[in-house]
């Protein structure tokens, strides 16, 4: 299984509820697609570098998972049809980025 990360902007009226059920929907289709779950992020409302949708700003948010590689072109698939994601970015982890995503981790875990 390959370690992988996926970054996606949210649409900025929605409610705090929308949004974790969102994050949920997601969670749940890798989960029911053989993936692991490691972590979860969200960054919260983050103004944009360029409009986008005529939204000046955007709910990020960062599902850390490992999964075989045939589990993301659905994953994608379900990103592009959902209409409350402006943006999407999948990324494959290599070793050095791997370590540091456990170092990321467990700094974010001693700040909370």
């Amino acid at each position: 299984m390959n370690h992988y990360e996926a970054v996606f902007i949210l649409n900025p009226v929605l409610s705090d509820d929308q949004i974790k059920e969102t994050v949920k929907k997601f969670e749940d289709h890798l989960s029911n697609e053989g993936a692991e779950i490691v972590s979860t992020e969200n960054w919260g409302l983050k103004k944009l570098a360029y409009p986008i949708q005529n939204k000046q700003s955007g709910f990020y948010n960062l599902i850390d998972f490992k999964a075989p590689s045939t589990v993301i072109d659905s994953f994608e698939v379900e990103l592009r049809r959902d209409e409350r994601i402006m943006r999407y970015l999948n990324v494959k982890l290599d070793k050095f980025a791997d370590a540091w995503s456990v170092k990321r981790r467990e700094r974010n875990n001693k700040k909370t």
